[in-house]
C-alpha cells in the first residue's frame, strides 16, 4: 500500500506544474493590464510613465520565462505576492477567509453522507417501495432546483416565516445550517440515486449467491460485501464534489453573506486584483488534485486489486 501511495505522489508533480503553467499562462493572457489596474485600484492616475514604472516594480518588464520562474520560486515558498485592493500579502488573505469556506464544505459533506448513504441503501433493499418513492421525488427535486433558488427558499421559510435560523452571517453552529444544507442538498440528490443504482447492481452479483449459499447473515453481506463494493463509483464521485463544493460554494456564499473564499474571489474578479484571482484559480487546481489523490487512495483501501494492480 505505501508503494502504491508513492507513485500517485510521484504523478502529482507534472499535474501540479502544468497546473501553474497554465494559472500563469491565463493570467497573463487575460484582457487588461496588470500595471494599470494595480494604479487604479491605488487611485493613482494610470498615466504611460507611471505604468512603465510599474511594471518595472511588479516585474512585468520581464521575459516571460523569467516571470514564470520567479512567480514559481514565491508560489513554493507560499509567496503569493501583494493584494491590489488590501495591499496586504495574499497567503494571508487565503488563510483569513479559507476556514470559513472549508468549514462550510466539512458540515456539507457530513450531510450529505449521514443522508444520502441511509436513503440509497434503503431504496435499494425496499425497492419499489414507499421509501423508495419517496426517495425518488426527494432526488428530483433536489437535482432540478437551481442552488440559489433553494437557498432563497430556506431563508424565508426557516428565517423570515418560522424564525428559527439566522438569516446571513457567521457566528454559531446556527448559521452554519441554512447555507451547509443548501450546499448539499443536489448532492444529497445525486449521491442516493447512484449509491441505489451500485447497490441494486451488486446484489445480483454471484458473490452475493455464494455468500446466501455459505450461511452468511444478511446484514453481513450488505454491510461487509456488497456496500463495500456499491461505494467504489461514490468514492470516485465524491472525490470531485469536495473540490466543487470547496471551489464552487460562492453562490450559497454570496446569498447568505458567508465570509467564505468564494465571496473574497468574485470580489478579486470584480477588482481585477490580479494576484489574488492567480492564487485563488492555483488553489483551487490543487485541491481539485488532492481529492483525486485521497480517492485513489481510498480505492486502494476498498478494493485491493487496484491496489495490488498499482503495485505491479
Amino acid at each position: 500500500m505505501i508503494w502504491f501511495i508513492v507513485k500517485r505522489l510521484s504523478m502529482l508533480i507534472p499535474i501540479l506544474f502544468g497546473i501553474s503553467l497554465l494559472t500563469f499562462l491565463l493570467i497573463r493572457l487575460a484582457p487588461g493590464d496588470p500595471a494599470e489596474a494595480y494604479l487604479r485600484l491605488s487611485h493613482i492616475p494610470p498615466t504611460n510613465q507611471a505604468i512603465q514604472e510599474m511594471n518595472v516594480k511588479l516585474g512585468l518588464d520581464k521575459p516571460l520565462i523569467v516571470q514564470y520562474v520567479d512567480w514559481l520560486g514565491k508560489v513554493v515558498r507560499l509567496d503569493f505576492g501583494i493584494s491590489y485592493v488590501s495591499k496586504q500579502p495574499v497567503w494571508d488573505e487565503l488563510m483569513l477567509y479559507f476556514p470559513a469556506t472549508l468549514q462550510l464544505t466539512i458540515t456539507a459533506v457530513i450531510l450529505t453522507v449521514c443522508i444520502s448513504v441511509p436513503i440509497g441503501i434503503f431504496s435499494a433493499l425496499y425497492k419499489g417501495g414507499m421509501f423508495d418513492h419517496l426517495s425518488r421525488i426527494l432526488s428530483f427535486v433536489g437535482a432540478s432546483m437551481p442552488t440559489f433558488w433553494l437557498g432563497f427558499l430556506f431563508m424565508y421559510f426557516f428565517s423570515i416565516k418560522l424564525d428559527l435560523l439566522p438569516v446571513v452571517g457567521r457566528g454559531s453552529l446556527a448559521h452554519l445550517v441554512l447555507p451547509s444544507l443548501t450546499l448539499a442538498f443536489a448532492y444529497i440528490s445525486t449521491y442516493t440515486r447512484l449509491l441505489r443504482t451500485s447497490m441494486l447492481e451488486n446484489l445480483h452479483q454471484p458473490f452475493v449467491f455464494y455468500a446466501r449459499v455459505r450461511g452468511l447473515q444478511e446484514r453481513v453481506i450488505i454491510g461487509r460485501h456488497v456496500l463495500k463494493m456499491a461505494l467504489l463509483p461514490v468514492v470516485t464521485a465524491f472525490g470531485m464534489t469536495i473540490g466543487n463544493m470547496l471551489t464552487g460554494a460562492f453562490i450559497v456564499e454570496s446569498i447568505f453573506a458567508w465570509p467564505g473564499l468564494g465571496r473574497f474571489f468574485v470580489s478579486a474578479l470584480s477588482h481585477r486584483d490580479y494576484p489574488v484571482v492567480q492564487s485563488c484559480i492555483l488553489l483551487m487546481g490543487v485541491i481539485f488534485v488532492v481529492c483525486n489523490l485521497l480517492v485513489d487512495i481510498a480505492y486502494g483501501l476498498l478494493d485491493p486489486r487496484i491496489r495490488w494492480k498499482g503495485e505491479r
